[in-house]
Parts: C-alpha cells; sequence; structure tokens
C-alpha cells in the first residue's frame, strides 16, 4: 500500500474514533443528558450509568450499569437511530431470546405504548435466554447468555409534525441488574423533551 494510501487510510480511522469519542463525551455534559436527531430530542442519562465507547458504529451512545451483587456480568445499554418497522424490530427482538421450555418469546413479551412529550414510544419488555452476537446482523454463533432480561424503547419522532426518525434504546443484562435499574430505566424514558 503506498505511504499517502496508508496515511489516508490511519488519518480516517483515527478521525473516527475521536468523533465516537466527542460523542460518547456529549453525554458527560452538565446535565447529563444526550441528544436524538442531532438535538431534536434529548433524554436524561440515569445517576451511576456510566458513557462507554459504542462497540459498534451504528449505535450512537453506549452506557455500562454496573451489576448487582450476584451477577457477574454488568448491563448494557445502547441508543441508535434505525429503519424499518416497529413491528419487524420488535420481532427482531424477541428472536434475540430463547425460552427453557421451548414457548414462544412473544407470548410471554410485555409490550407497553405510551405518549411521552407528545411522541409515540413502545416499551417491550422480554426475558429468557438472550443470543448475544457482537452486532444487530453479524454474522456467527451466538453466546447464550441464560436468566437475561431486556427493556427496550422505540421512540416515532416527530418535529413540527413531521417525522425525525425511529430511535431505539436497549437496556439488558443479567435479571435482578435489570429489575433493579428497571425504575431507572422507564424514569428516562420518561424524561424525553422535544426541542
Amino acid at each position: 500500500m503506498p505511504f499517502l494510501t496508508l496515511r489516508s487510510a490511519l488519518a480516517g480511522l483515527l478521525s473516527l474514533g475521536l468523533a465516537l469519542a466527542v460523542n460518547a463525551a456529549t453525554v458527560a455534559a452538565a446535565d447529563n443528558t444526550f441528544t436524538l436527531a442531532d438535538g431534536v430530542a434529548k433524554l436524561t442519562v440515569p445517576e451511576g450509568w456510566k458513557a462507554t465507547q459504542p462497540k459498534s458504529r451504528i449505535i450512537e451512545y453506549e452506557f455500562e450499569i454496573a451489576p448487582v451483587e450476584g451477577d457477574s456480568a454488568a448491563g448494557r445499554t445502547t441508543v441508535m437511530g434505525a429503519g424499518g418497522s416497529i413491528d419487524d424490530n420488535i420481532n427482531r427482538w424477541y428472536g434475540q431470546f430463547n425460552q427453557a421450555d421451548g414457548s414462544s418469546t412473544k407470548d410471554k413479551a410485555k409490550l407497553d405504548k405510551r405518549t411521552v412529550s407528545g411522541q409515540e414510544v413502545v416499551v417491550v419488555d422480554v426475558s429468557g435466554t438472550y443470543m448475544d452476537r457482537p452486532g444487530p446482523f453479524a454474522p456467527g454463533p451466538a453466546i447464550e447468555r441464560p436468566n437475561y432480561r431486556m427493556l427496550a424503547a422505540i421512540i416515532s419522532l416527530k418535529k413540527d409534525g413531521k417525522p425525525a426518525g425511529n430511535y431505539f434504546i436497549k437496556f439488558y443484562g443479567p435479571q435482578a441488574t435489570v429489575a433493579k435499574h428497571e425504575a431507572a430505566f422507564l424514569k428516562m424514558i420518561d424524561s424525553l423533551q422535544v426541542n
């Protein structure tokens, strides 16, 4: 590879890394909020949730939630904008969980539709064995994580009556850790403000 091409590639990677670091740093603002859709809306991060470097380029924000005593893994929250219908995405989330008795995850999941600051929000609550993959559509075998739970919200943002995009906020981890932080997650969703 010619030197200039290699140098350009390295510069591109460095700028991407800086952009991701800046994105994570924006969460550490004085009011502990993060924005969606280029500032159309903002939410407040729960106390104690640590902003971390997103593990994937499609994730805008990522947080680590300390595990409760007895859980060996931390909770993880990801925030991203994405396409596809709300139902298709919810069904994909159901497909990420298996039930020990072979029953349908969809039949055991809970779905709550609400309006927050004039925006439609769907909250999904699903438990079981989580089939963990490095990315949303990553190939290869998944890591099975039994006794996991996921709380996820889809926010259908509108600005001045026009669609501003769907945003997906997923919080998952060991069931006890998620249970301890369930109220904080829902409070974060209910903190949604549209500018």
